[in-house]
């Protein structure tokens, strides 16, 4: 196992990491390319994928606070704190929002969680290389939300 001061991510973490950006670019394609009728089911379908993996990132903050040797207000504020990401993915696909307040509230939660990750660094909740993954991948979702945004608003 790769050590929490290890400056670069593991190569398998990194290889799943990017592997799931491929649902990302898909959707955020398909709301562009694919056939009006099927729009609707792309779109929900990549809300769906952004929910999930929304809350799996939030779950891998309740881990890292779980595991921490130290019990202070900080990681105990970041274990409460874990939670929203799957709560606010919820929010974006339970149909009672507009689809593009939904990709809006999506992304939103990804930057914020980005946010949260450096946090963890900071705290040394996460290993230092986090953020080394955490950037790239980010960054891919974000574009990919943003385009699938233009593509609600403007396409429809």
């Amino acid at each position: 196992m790769q050590s929490f001061t290890a400056e670069h991510p593991p190569r398998l973490t990194q290889l799943l990491g990017y592997a799931g950006l491929l649902p990302f670019i898909g959707g955020a394609l398909g709301v562009w390319l694919t056939p009006l009728a099927w729009r609707p089911t792309v779109l929900s379908a990549l809300l769906d994928y952004a929910a999930i993996i929304l809350a799996f990132m939030g779950a891998i903050h309740w881990g890292l606070a779980m595991r921490a040797e130290r019990k202070d207000t900080l990681a105990l504020t970041q274990l409460g704190l874990s939670v929203l990401p799957a709560g606010l993915g919820w929010l974006a696909i339970v149909d009672i929002i507009p689809a593009g307040l939904a990709v809006a509230l999506l992304l939103f939660g990804f930057i914020a969680l980005y946010l949260a990750d450096l946090r963890a660094v900071r705290l040394e909740l996460a290993p230092r290389w986090y953020p080394a993954l955490r950037k790239p991948l980010t960054l891919g979702v974000v574009l990919c939300l943003l385009a699938t945004w233009l593509g609600v608003m403007l396409v429809g």
